[in-house]
């Protein structure tokens, strides 16, 4: 249970609150790369601010705010051009530090153009890496974008998928440091949405958690496993501060503002051999729905629309006051103490935990993953198509509803497996 006080701490984000501030110290995904390449320019809105994330046509990528400094006009609704982005309404012309480098009307009038010089929007850095765009909205000097060692695997087709998620960023991240929730949510919810009336998962048994230096890692011990279990000797990856790390993918929850979260997974699928040598030139992005149009109901069918119900049923912010942590919540406190440390070091002038600083030593940055040698030397078809976990990957796309049929074309072209119709999770 927390108290009221300190529950705004860890769920306010806006500029100038504790975890805001702690939150704007990190890289965040917030777009694809194709995305821009489709549609250049794109609207944001991130951490309690409204911005406009922008591909000029001399290929630099900007994040600024989203109203023209002249009259507020929508910046979303202009256009780019060889340096930076143009308003449509007076013609102002901003580069991706957020100068004015043009006021067509103000430099008739005032060929020396004084005003100009005096006008700038709030700019942040933009990086590309892995298919995404990242931000970085913290202050200079900025640290380094972290390069894990997954962005680099070879002989993979590599997704990304977005959701607008309607509630607090915090409670989505409390499910990366939560085991006990795989045996209920997906894998007995899961049964009783295919029609099995009987039977249960099987249980956990023990629980541990420890602190790495890039989070937190949980491992457990079900009816089904022992202590020489990759998920008890090696176990998940609670990534610092709102990732989850998975061993075949990544999941990122980006703080839109108080009530709103952009859920981020970037997925790796392993080709067969017999696929070899593949180089993906261009890595998917698209959105998944979370919501049945027709019923208005949250879609129950993949793993990850299966946690947003989990999340947005807590309310748009969870009220902790009401709470009751029990035994399985040890990872959750854990997360909690070490959010209140990092507010505690910015407060000082220190860098939180999950900064990378040392560029050298930030090349290719391993995470502990139960399943590392599959991915770096995969399987032939035969034995990929009968293995008890990664034939469900090659075969479906389990984690998110609404594949579009272009990606899962392209999945088919990468691996030489056709992607089968899910209907509900079957694990």
């Amino acid at each position: 249970m927390l108290s009221e006080e300190k529950n705004r701490q860890l769920t306010q984000v806006g500029p100038g609150t504790p975890m805001g501030e702690v939150l704007r110290r990190h890289w965040h995904p917030v777009a694809g790369i194709d995305d821009l390449e489709r549609h250049p320019v794109k609207p944001l809105r991130l951490m309690g601010e409204d911005l406009v994330l922008f591909k000029d046509l001399g290929g630099d990528y900007g994040l600024v705010d989203r109203h023209c400094a002249h009259r507020r006009a929508d910046l979303s609704y202009g256009y780019v051009e060889e340096t930076g982005i143009r308003c449509n309404y007076h013609g102002w012309q901003y580069d991706n530090a957020g100068r004015c480098i043009q006021q067509p009307y103000e430099e008739v009038a005032d060929p020396q153009a004084r005003q100009r010089c005096k006008v700038r929007l709030k700019a942040y850095r933009v990086q590309p890496k892995a298919g995404l765009l990242w931000a970085y909205m913290g202050p200079e000097p900025a640290p380094e974008l972290p390069d894990w060692e997954a962005f680099s695997w070879a002989n993979g087709f590599v997704q990304a998928v977005f959701s607008d998620v309607p509630c607090n960023w915090l409670q989505t991240q409390e499910n990366s440091i939560d085991p006990v929730h795989f045996e209920w949510m997906h894998a007995n919810w899961s049964r009783r949405l295919r029609g099995h009336t009987e039977g249960y998962a099987p249980r956990h048994l023990q629980l541990d958690f420890e602190e790495i230096e890039h989070g937190f890692v949980y491992k457990r011990i079900s009816e089904d496993t022992d202590a020489t279990h990759p998920l008890w000797t090696i176990g998940r990856v609670c990534l610092w501060p709102n990732g989850f790390f998975l061993g075949d993918h990544f999941e990122w929850r980006v703080p839109v503002d108080d009530e709103n979260t952009l859920s981020v997974t970037w997925s790796f699928i392993r080709v067969p051999r017999e696929a070899e040598p593949f180089v993906q030139t261009s890595i998917p992005t698209w959105v998944s729905p979370i919501k049945d149009p027709e019923t208005g109901r949250w879609i129950t069918s993949h793993v990850i629309n299966q946690d947003i119900i989990a999340w947005v049923g807590q309310g748009r912010i969870t009220d902790r006051t009401q709470e009751n942590l029990g035994a399985s919540d040890r990872g959750v406190a854990m997360l909690r103490r070490q959010l209140f440390e990092d507010i505690d070091a910015v407060r000082g002038g220190r860098d939180p935990k999950g900064v990378l600083r040392n560029a050298q030593a930030n090349q290719q940055v391993g995470l502990p993953s139960d399943s590392r040698d599959f991915f770096l030397h995969g399987l032939p078809l035969h034995d990929y198509q009968r293995h008890p976990k990664w034939s469900r990957l090659l075969n479906h796309f389990i984690f998110h509803v609404g594949q579009p049929e272009w990606v899962q074309q392209a999945h088919e072209a990468a691996t030489g497996v056709k992607i089968q119709r899910m209907n509900v999770l079957d694990l």
